[in-house]
């Protein structure tokens, strides 16, 4: 009878200092970031976004739906409250 070595990976268990670390950035993703950021201010900032929402709606409206938070809660953290009143006359 064999026995399992002691540091045989099994299958569904991550190796210790596996890949990087929860909550770290990609540091490709933060440099694109910080060179679109760059750019957007070079190009005059609020102005620009302005001139762009008008000229070319749906580009803008693709990068408001990639910016806004994908999860959207009441005040103070709390879930979305909301009532429906119906009347019959």
């Amino acid at each position: 009878m064999t026995t399992p070595n002691a540091g045989a990976f099994r299958k569904g268990e991550k190796r210790p200092n596996q890949g990087r670390p929860k909550g770290s950035t990609n540091k490709q993703s933060e440099l694109i970031r910080d060179m679109v950021a760059t750019a957007l201010n070079q190009s005059g900032g609020v102005d620009y976004l302005a001139r762009v929402s008008e000229s070319h709606p749906a580009a803008f409206l693709s990068l408001v739906g990639k910016v806004l938070p994908i999860q959207v809660t009441g005040e103070g953290g709390d879930a979305i409250k909301h009532s429906i009143t119906v009347t019959f006359g």
